[in-house]
């Protein structure tokens, strides 16, 4: 570093004009870098701006899929569940969709969703476990907050819409037999960003959602949740309402 001496001035007064020029140096570096950081910031909110807003494009232009009327996931080992929203879904779920291979299940309370795991007398206990719990918080349970309730299974050569020859009423099913039953499931779903879109999952699934969080039934209204999400995730409030359990909740 070359060092110029004013010969007209003192030591003391040359180095005094250094140290003032250092100290201005000093203030331009920490500005610098502090420009540099607030631009690194920028551009990595602009960055997720960018993927949030592909992730919703994408979301918006994929074509749905069969079973998206429907609630639905799809378990640990990727096992398609679906259940009925409604009692017109619930005799179209039954009639329609469930195989012989498949597995039915029910929250033990009058009012659910009834669920249908596909390929499910070939499911290993987890993914029983999962489908319960999907049951559980798609009942009237939910709406009546309860913690937990027992939950059952059966093959579908044991359901009928049929019961002493006479034709069971809409969205109701006759049960026979030995029934599998998972007691005191606990009513509690996961929902966030899976690959394509938002999902909700049962709390025990072992799939991986983005900024999952964790439902239980509550006291707020299900379109403020929905809202409340619907920021988090950015997307539309309607395609929340959409997929949550009906009744109030909480967000845990």
């Amino acid at each position: 570093m070359k060092i110029t001496i004013d010969t007209r001035k003192s030591l003391h007064e040359n180095a005094a004009e250094y140290y003032e020029k250092a100290k201005k140096i000093r203030k331009k570096i920490q500005g610098l870098e502090k420009a540099i950081e607030e631009t690194k910031k920028e551009i990595k909110k602009a960055e997720k701006e960018e993927e949030e807003k592909k992730e919703k494009e994408k979301r918006k232009s994929r074509e749905k899929k069969w079973y998206e009327k429907f609630h639905w996931f799809y378990t640990s080992n990727n096992k398609l569940c679906i259940g009925g929203r409604d009692a017109s879904q619930n005799d179209l779920i039954f009639k329609k969709y469930m195989e012989d291979s498949d597995l039915f299940f029910h929250a033990d309370i009058i009012g659910g969703s009834v669920v249908i795991l596909k390929d499910g007398i070939n499911a290993d206990e987890q993914e029983k476990r999962e489908c319960a719990q999907f049951a559980a918080s798609f009942s009237k349970a939910w709406g009546s907050r309860y913690s937990t309730i027992d939950v059952y299974s059966l093959k579908k050569e044991q359901l009928s819409k049929h019961s002493q020859g006479e034709y069971v009423g809409k969205g109701g099913i006759a049960m026979e037999g030995e029934r599998e039953w998972f007691k005191n499931t606990p009513l509690i779903l996961r929902v966030g960003v899976g690959e394509e879109e938002i999902e909700i999952v049962p709390e025990c699934s072992k799939r991986i959602l983005k900024k999952n969080k964790k439902l239980t039934p509550g006291k707020e209204g299900k379109e403020k949740i929905a809202k409340f999400l619907s920021k988090l995730f950015g997307v539309h409030t309607d395609e929340l309402i959409a997929i949550l359990p009906s009744g109030g909740c909480s967000i845990r």
